[in-house]
C-alpha cells in the first residue's frame, strides 16, 4: 500500500521530514504558494531544492506516479507541489506550462476570494468560471496541471467539472452533509465530481470537522463511509490540510494575503484567529495508521482502506500528471 496525503502546509523542518518517514508516508502534496506571485513562487521552489539537497535520504521531488513508487522503494517521502491560488500564473497563460515544468501538479482556480479564473467560497455571488478561467483550464488539461477546486464556490466548481476535459480534484475538504462549513462541499458537487472521475481528499483541519477539535475518529470514519456510498470508494482519499508547527500569523497570511488591511476571520470570530488544536487521533504524520484502523473498524475492506489511504491518489497521479494525448 502507498500512503499518500494530498495536502499539507507545514512549517517544514528536518523534524517533520523524519516524522513522515516514521509514519511511512510515501508522498505528500505540498502547498508551495498561497498568494505568491510568480517570482516569489520560484523562490519557494528554490527553498525546496535546498531541502532536497540537505535531506536526500528523507525526501525527493515527484513529478509522476512512478516517482512516488520509486520514492517508496528508496525509503523516502515524495514531495508533489501545488498552488492554493492561481496567483503564480499572474495574468499570463504561458506561465501554466512554466509552472508545470518546475514541478507544480495541482492549482486551485481560486482561494476564498474571487480570482481571475473562478469564485472563492467566501464570496456572496458566484458568477462561475471566467473567460480567462476557461482558457487556463484548457491549458492546464494540456500540460497535466490538475484543476483543484477545494476553496471554490459551488457554481464555479460545477462549471470547472463540466469544462475540464480531464478529471479535477478537491484536494482538501469534507462533505457539507456532515459539517456545514463554507468550504465543505454539497452532495451535488460530490456526485458530479465522482461521475467525472475526480477525487476528493478529506481534511482533518478542525474548522472543517464536526465538533472541530473534539471530533472523534469514529465520527470522521463514519463520514468517510457515507461519502463512499455517495461517490464510490475509489474516488476518495486524504488531504489532511496539516499545518504543523505554523505560527498563528500564517493563518492570517492564508486568509488575508495582501488584499486587505483588516484581519479576515473567515467563518469564525476573533477567538478562531489562530490554528485550532488538531484532534487527538491525528497530531502529525506518525498518526496515519490510526486513520487506517478507524476505516477498517467502520467496515472498509483492506482493499478499500488501501485505496483511501493512498492508492486512489496514486492512480489519479498516473492519469493526470502527464500531457494530454
Amino acid at each position: 500500500m502507498h500512503l499518500i496525503d494530498n495536502l499539507q502546509y507545514a512549517n517544514w523542518s528536518e523534524k517533520i521530514f523524519r516524522q513522515m518517514r516514521e509514519g511511512g508516508v510515501d508522498a505528500v502534496h505540498v502547498t508551495i504558494a498561497y498568494h505568491e506571485m510568480f517570482r516569489e513562487t520560484v523562490a519557494n521552489f528554490e527553498q525546496w531544492n535546498r531541502w532536497f539537497e540537505q535531506y536526500p535520504d528523507l525526501i525527493c521531488q515527484a513529478r509522476t506516479g512512478d516517482d512516488v513508487r520509486a520514492a517508496k522503494r528508496d525509503g523516502r517521502t515524495a514531495i508533489i507541489f501545488g498552488f492554493q491560488n492561481p496567483s503564480p500564473i499572474e495574468d499570463d497563460i504561458g506561465l501554466v506550462e512554466i509552472c508545470h515544468t518546475l514541478g507544480a501538479r495541482f492549482m486551485q482556480l481560486s482561494y476564498n476570494n474571487q480570482s481571475l479564473l473562478a469564485t472563492g467560497c467566501y464570496e456572496a455571488e458566484d458568477p462561475g468560471i471566467t473567460r480567462m478561467g476557461k482558457q487556463v483550464i484548457k491549458e492546464m488539461n494540456r500540460v497535466g496541471l490538475v484543476v483543484d477546486m477545494s476553496h471554490s464556490a459551488d457554481r464555479s466548481t460545477l462549471e470547472a467539472i463540466e469544462i475540464s476535459e480531464r478529471p479535477i480534484a478537491i484536494t482538501h475538504a469534507n462533505p457539507a452533509f456532515w459539517h456545514p462549513a463554507l468550504r465543505n462541499k454539497s452532495d451535488t458537487v460530490l456526485k458530479e465530481l465522482a461521475v467525472s472521475g475526480g477525487m476528493l481528499g478529506f481534511s482533518f483541519y478542525p474548522h472543517h470537522l464536526k465538533d472541530k477539535t473534539d471530533c472523534t475518529l469514529n465520527s470522521f470514519c463514519e463520514m468517510v463511509a457515507k461519502t463512499a456510498e455517495l461517490m464510490g470508494a475509489t474516488q476518495i482519499g486524504l488531504g489532511s490540510d496539516l499545518c504543523q508547527d505554523q505560527p498563528d500569523s500564517v493563518v492570517e497570511w492564508m486568509r488575508v494575503g495582501r488584499w486587505s488591511k483588516e484581519i479576515d476571520y473567515g467563518e469564525g470570530s476573533a477567538s478562531d484567529a489562530g490554528f485550532p488544536p488538531m484532534p487527538s487521533w491525528f497530531q502529525d504524520n506518525r498518526d496515519f495508521g490510526t486513520i487506517a484502523a478507524g476505516l477498517r473498524a467502520v467496515g472498509f475492506s483492506e482493499e478499500e482502506t488501501a485505496g483511501v489511504m493512498g492508492e486512489n491518489w496514486l492512480r489519479f497521479y498516473d492519469q493526470s500528471f502527464g500531457k494530454s494525448a
